[in-house]
């Protein structure tokens, strides 16, 4: 099968794209469009956090759970909406954080794709989702494409910052090899548990720190 992904992440991927599950994966959805279910985000974005971070730039991972599953809200970029799209809940509570961590002034788009040509992968741990229905994908076999994904950069790379937010995201660690990278947790930037580590965490300038430490040019957070 022809994935329309970044030369370098089909180079590091290679053998992903030929095991059962990564086939199996691909006929389910198929499937689900030919039985008329509406998927997000659209086939051409599916692999948008790979073509807008090629696996040579990466030097920070963002972990996210599953795309919005709104309409017009996914564009293949955890966490990030496409302009004119209203930032979601735990989005305005990551500029708010952004924010008083870092002085960046408070954008006014969610459109997130500045940090990721910047070499921040906002990888969300399903690629994929059925309209209205939250983690209606989490089990087709995109955990097992996603958790490689962590796995090679964590072995292939050095010095890169994994951000991991929430329960969900903080069970990737184990994946990590926290003798060359940096793992920064903090609580779900959501609603519900924002209060309880996220909002004060102060993430954006301990990346930045810690790229800077080991000769890597730093994130320019500002979406202005």
């Amino acid at each position: 099968m022809d994935v329309k992904i970044d030369s370098s992440w089909k180079n590091v991927l290679k053998a992903e794209f030929e095991k059962p599950y990564f086939l199996e994966t691909v006929t389910f959805l198929r499937m689900e469009k030919s039985a008329g279910k509406v998927i997000y985000p659209a086939g051409s974005l599916l692999f948008n956090a790979f073509n807008t971070t090629p696996f040579d730039s990466v030097k920070v991972v963002l972990l996210g759970q599953d795309p919005y599953h709104g309409p017009g809200q996914a564009h293949g970029l955890c966490f990030s909406v496409p302009d004119g799209i209203t930032p979601p809940p735990s989005l305005v509570n990551i500029f708010k954080e952004l924010h008083n961590d870092s002085g960046v002034p408070l954008p006014r788009s969610g459109n997130l794709t500045r940090w990721a040509q910047q070499g921040v992968l906002l990888l969300n741990a399903s690629l994929s989702v059925r309209a209205n229905e939250p983690m209606s994908h989490s089990r087709i076999g995109w955990a097992h494409f996603t958790d490689s994904v962590i796995s090679k950069v964590s072995e292939l790379k050095r010095n890169v910052v994994f951000l991991l937010w929430g329960k969900f995201a903080q069970e990737k660690q184990a994946l990590i090899d926290e003798t060359k990278h940096l793992v920064l947790k903090a609580a779900h930037p959501s609603p519900y548990s924002a209060n309880n580590g996220f909002l004060g965490c102060r993430h954006f300038s301990k990346t930045n720190n810690y790229l800077v430490q080991n000769g890597i040019d730093p994130v320019d957070w500002s979406l202005l």
